[in-house]
């Protein structure tokens, strides 16, 4: 954990959670299922990707996917065969693309390709979900986000993304929905060692900020988030969640869980006082 900013400050923001104040200089937020709709971009994606991967396998004279497939990832349909909800804590919310793509190679290789064969299909299948998303801009904000958002950037509050996601990928989705500039910082998975449960993302977020972690709060849909968020020695690890079919929140590790950042407010300098609150 870094160490920057050590001396005590007084007149930093706050954060106010569930009747608790939190002196922060940073905020980092998770990107999908936090920032934005996760069914809406990956739920779509996963769909392209498991398509185009069974047409490529049929191609071959191979069996396709199973119709579940995409169910053992975490999603869940609702009677019309609509994606309706994913399991936050399955491999769709916390696995990085690579992992992702490893376990379609897999799928592939038990159907019948080599190794070398089932990676390069992965691989065509992630390019042509991509393409598709990339023409079609499919990302949709979170509810009350933006809100939040300019709540912080008027208060002071220094605000980076942290996702499993890609850098790339990550900075295309925020410039579609027209909040990049709110970021000072994009953290994606290819930019750490060891991405999330482990504290890297959040302590290279803090280093390019240059705020202390213990000054830094972390707001994420997923428990990875939050063991980030704790190992990282963060200043409160905040999970946004919605009922699930899944059950619970699968956010054992948050300090609070909250349902909207309606439930999340920003406090000016100098304490409690009612005229210095920001609400919505």
């Amino acid at each position: 954990m870094n160490d920057y900013g050590s001396e005590k400050v007084h007149d930093l923001p706050q954060l106010a959670v569930a009747g608790h104040l939190y002196e922060v200089e940073a905020i980092l937020f998770d990107k999908d299922g936090t920032l934005i709709d996760f069914i809406h971009t990956w739920g779509r994606w996963s769909e392209l990707l498991y398509v185009h991967f069974s047409e490529e396998l049929k191609k071959r004279n191979l069996p396709p996917l199973q119709d579940c497939f995409l169910q053992k990832w975490g999603i869940a349909y609702d009677e019309n065969g609509a994606i309706s909800d994913y399991d936050r804590n399955g491999p769709l919310s916390m696995g990085t693309v690579d992992e992702l793509l490893s376990l379609l190679t897999w799928e592939g290789y038990r159907k019948g390709l080599s190794w070398a064969e089932a990676k390069v299909l992965a691989h065509s299948s992630r390019v042509h979900a991509d393409r598709y998303l990339e023409a079609s801009r499919t990302a949709k904000l979170m509810p009350d986000v933006l809100q939040f958002l300019e709540q912080c950037r008027s208060s002071g509050i220094v605000m980076g993304v942290v996702t499993a996601d890609e850098t790339e990928a990550a900075e295309k989705h925020l410039e579609w929905l027209g909040i990049r500039d709110y970021f000072a910082v994009c953290i994606g998975a290819d930019q750490v060692t060891q991405g999330k449960p482990y504290p890297e993302m959040v302590e290279t977020a803090c280093r390019k900020l240059s705020v202390s972690c213990s000054r830094t709060a972390v707001i994420g849909d997923t428990n990875g988030d939050m063991l980030m968020a704790r190992s990282a020695g963060s200043a409160v690890a905040v999970g946004i969640s919605i009922p699930s079919k899944f059950g619970g929140t699968g956010l054992a590790e948050a300090d609070f869980v909250i349902s909207s950042y309606r439930e999340l407010s920003v406090q000016k300098m100098g304490g409690m006082e009612n005229h210095d609150s920001w609400h919505f």
